[in-house]
Parts: C-alpha cells; structure tokens; sequence
C-alpha cells in the first residue's frame, strides 16, 4: 500500500506575516486606484461629470453585460426589387408616345382651318362683269406665285378645265367645294388629303385670262357657286 505524504501546515508565525502582506498589497492597490481617479477628477470639468448608477444591475447593462432591459428585435432589411428592362424599355416608349401625341395636338389645335388662297392683290369680286356673271374672285400676282388650300379637304379633280386651263377642286368636310382655276402648274391629284395652306399649285394665265392670277369659286353642299368672300371673312380671312 503506497502511503500518502502531506506537507505539514506552516507554522503559525509563518501564517501570521502572510496575511500582513496580503493586507499591505490590497492597501498599496486601492491606493493606486484612489488617485487615478483623483487625477481623472481634477482633469474633467463639472459638465463631464459621471452620474452614479443606481444599482448593480444598470452598472452592468451600461457595459453590455446585462441589465432588465428587453432585448431590440432583429431588423428585417429591405430586398431591392429586380428590374424587368423590357417592362421599363415598354414605359418610356408609351410615355414618349404620350408626348408626341401631346404635342401633336397642341400643334394641330393652333393650326389655321382655313387660309388665304394666294398671297397677291384681290382684282376681282363676286357678280356680274362685262355683262356676264363672275362667279368666283381674282387674286393677282407673277406667274409662279404659291397657290394654297384654304381649308383640309380632299382633291375631287386636278388637270385640264374649259375656259381655265387647268383647275383643282377640292371638296370639304361639310360638302363645301373650292376651286383653283386659271394656274400654271399643280402638284396634287385626285384623291389627295390636303390640309388648309397646303401649297397645291401655281399662279398662271391659261384658259381664258386677261393676266396672270388665281380665279377662286366657292360651291357649297348642294353645289350653288357662292361669294367667296363672306365665306372666307366668316372664317376669320380677309383680302
């Protein structure tokens, strides 16, 4: 049987001057400690001042390692959404449609509806002449002169006409047909949409004509040829 060998206690005095100097360094550290903060005290202003904790508990939870109060849910961050590109290629082409359709409408809403025939001096007016009835008013101006539509419409008949030469009619929304006589070229044809201002011919002097100029005939629905000029002054166009 192996026996069991102990140290033997120390003795008592030995006991004695260990405790002494287990004191004196638990003195000598809160000593230390004492003026560290001493000197930390001095050196911070009243403002910086530390506020004592209440208890044990706050002391602890100031540092992380504790305290009573509830712990923060978890923050659920946002995913970004993924981006379609043809969905977003399809929203700039319909708002640029969008636009375009704006701007259209605002162009054609500003648009003149009904125009001066030819830009020359009016000559001629609506009745009898030289004992014959006029039914229509002359316009003059040089060979090659602008000739326009004056209102949108659609050209019935473009080329050669007894006694003008050549002629353009062009009939109306409202059935009403104007027509361009006595012109040295024109560059519609039937069938055409033109719209108020439209350049359609030239001035001439073909047919039977006394010098160059535009001889313009209002017809209305029912086909009676009209005075032009109230119906051009009724729209807004004077001569």
């Amino acid at each position: 049987m192996v026996s069991t060998h102990r140290l033997p206690p120390p003795p008592s005095a030995l006991r004695g001057r260990i405790v002494v100097a287990a004191v004196a360094v638990g003195a000598f550290a809160a000593a230390g400690a004492g003026q560290t903060l001493q000197a930390v005290g001095s050196d911070t202003s009243a403002s910086d001042e530390v506020t004592p904790l209440a208890n044990a508990s706050e002391g602890a939870a100031a540092f992380g390692i504790g305290g009573t109060a509830p712990a923060a849910a978890p923050k659920v961050l946002p995913v970004a959404k993924l981006v379609d590109p043809s969905a977003e290629v399809s929203k700039l082409a319909k708002s640029q449609q969008i636009t375009e359709k704006r701007e259209a409408d605002e162009i054609e809403a500003k648009r003149p509806k009904v125009v001066r025939p030819a830009p020359g001096i009016f000559t001629s007016g609506y009745g009898g002449r030289w004992g014959e009835m006029h039914y229509g008013i002359d316009i003059a101006g040089p060979i090659g002169d602008p000739i326009y539509a004056a209102a949108d419409g659609v050209v019935i008949e473009a080329g050669p006409a007894s006694g003008f030469g050549l002629w353009v009619r062009i009939e109306h929304a409202d059935g009403t047909v104007t027509v361009y006589g006595h012109m040295n070229t024109f560059s519609v044809q039937k069938g055409q949409k033109v719209t108020a201002g439209e350049k359609i011919a030239e001035v001439g002097n073909r047919g039977f004509s006394t010098g160059p100029h535009l001889h313009f005939e209002v017809w209305n629905a029912s086909g009676m040829k009209i005075n032009p000029l109230p119906w051009l002054n009724e729209r807004g166009v004077t001569l």
